[in-house]
C-alpha cells in the first residue's frame, strides 16, 4: 500500500487547472449554442449544470482523476482500498462539499497523516501521487 499522499500545493494547482478547463469548456459550449437561434434557456442551464457539477465526479469515478489531477500526477482513491476509485455517489458528495466549503476544506490537509481535506474525510477518500507501473 502506497503511504504517500498529495500535497496541498499540488492539489491547489490541480484545482486551478480544472477551473480553467471548466471555464474554457463553458465558453466553447456557449459559442456552439449561439450558432443555433432557437435554443431554449433551460437547455443552456442544463448544459452548464452538467459541465459544472458533473465534470469532476464523472472523471474521478471513471479515471480516478480530473484533467487537473492528471497534469499533476495525482489520483483520488478509496481510503480503504487505495487501488480503487470512489463510486459516483461518493464523488458527487465529495465535490458538493468541496464547493460548499471552499478553501476551508483544504486547510485540514496539512493537519492529518493522509493529507485528507474535509471532503475526503467525509467520503473516505485519499488523494495520492499516481504511480506508473514499470516492467
Amino acid at each position: 500500500m502506497n503511504k504517500e499522499y498529495a500535497t496541498l500545493s499540488t492539489r491547489v494547482k490541480a484545482a486551478v487547472i480544472d477551473s480553467i478547463v471548466i471555464i474554457v469548456t463553458m465558453y466553447t459550449v456557449t459559442e456552439i449554442i449561439d450558432l443555433f437561434n432557437t435554443v431554449p434557456n433551460f437547455v443552456r442551464i442544463l448544459v452548464f449544470v452538467f459541465i459544472f457539477f458533473l465534470y469532476e465526479p464523472i472523471l474521478v469515478t471513471i479515471y480516478g482523476a480530473t484533467i487537473g489531477h492528471f497534469f499533476n500526477d495525482i489520483v483520488v482513491k478509496k481510503e480503504q482500498d487505495e487501488e480503487k476509485n470512489i463510486n459516483f455517489f461518493s464523488a458527487i458528495l465529495r465535490y458538493t462539499l468541496k464547493i460548499a466549503l471552499g478553501w476551508v476544506s483544504l486547510l485540514t490537509i496539512t493537519g492529518n497523516e493522509k493529507s485528507q481535506a474535509i471532503h475526503d474525510k467525509v467520503v473516505n477518500s485519499v488523494v495520492k501521487p499516481y504511480k506508473k507501473i514499470t516492467k
